[in-house]
């Protein structure tokens, strides 16, 4: 259910080539973007192209039920609790980056938080409409065309 008119929140979760790109192109494309990365340590010497906001947590970032979150690492540490977050916070859209084809370690790290099944099955993934995106690039343009789509109360490609 998209919303059609004008800027949609888009939180980038974990610093990586892809959230870098999908950062990149963000402005152009309607999205209010902010990387969340909760490791500091992360985001050392890496230049922030027009002005991207950068917060350290989730609540910092304003989630609503406007927001869509988009975590680009599913190895990560911290994805059971992110996830535990975004999806407590009735967020519009919630999805992590992952192979479809096996079950990602998100379901173990909610389920072991006490998250229930129905909730879960809110977290998309993958991410992106299936263009067969490789590259970091191909990644984020999948990803945002997918949102796009949402956006505008259009199917996409979203078959897998």
């Amino acid at each position: 259910m998209g919303d059609g008119d004008g800027a949609r929140r888009l939180v980038v979760v974990f610093e990586s080539p892809v959230a870098e790109a999908i950062l990149r192109l963000t402005p152009d494309l309607g999205f209010q973007a902010v990387l969340v990365e909760p490791d500091a340590t992360r985001l050392a010497g890496t230049p922030r192209p027009r002005g991207d906001r950068v917060v350290h947590d989730l609540a910092a970032a304003h989630l609503d039920e406007h927001t869509d979150v988009v975590l680009t690492d599913h190895n990560r540490a911290e994805v059971g609790d992110v996830l535990q977050q975004a999806l407590a916070a009735k967020t519009r859209y919630v999805g992590i980056m992952g192979n479809p084809k096996k079950e990602g370690p998100h379901v173990a790290a909610l389920r072991s938080l006490g998250v229930a099944d129905e909730q879960i099955a809110r977290v998309h993934r993958p991410i992106g409409l299936n263009i067969r995106a490789r590259t970091p690039a191909e990644i984020a343009v999948a990803t945002l065309a997918g949102l796009i789509a949402d956006r505008n109360d259009r199917p996409g490609g979203f078959d897998f």
